[in-house]
């Protein structure tokens, strides 16, 4: 089993080793735009579905037909998805003090 991530659905007797699964790809397109906006996902990956009159109708069509640029736009999406936890304070759980 080396390599594969271990989630909380191994109680389930499952594996997870797509950090992506669920996650459609207008999910993904839509989080980028979000958070960098049009022009600065142009900036990070150059094509022309986010440099020329962007939405998220003509990128879907784009990253649906060219696997090489799909693969850039989850990894931008793993990116960024691992900056945001990295700059949020831990959130920590613990019960209610007593009174």
């Amino acid at each position: 089993m080396g390599g594969q991530r271990r989630t909380r659905s191994d109680e389930l007797g499952q594996f997870v080793t797509d950090p992506l699964h669920g996650i459609t790809l207008e999910a993904i397109v839509t989080a980028l735009s979000d958070h960098y906006g049009w022009d600065g996902l142009g900036q990070r990956i150059n094509i022309r579905c986010f440099t020329s009159e962007p939405s998220v109708a003509s990128s879907l069509k784009f990253l649906r037909k060219t696997p090489w640029a799909r693969e850039k736009v989850e990894s931008l999406y793993l990116f960024m998805l691992r900056e945001l936890r990295r700059s949020s304070p831990p959130s920590h759980n613990f019960p209610p003090p007593r009174a």
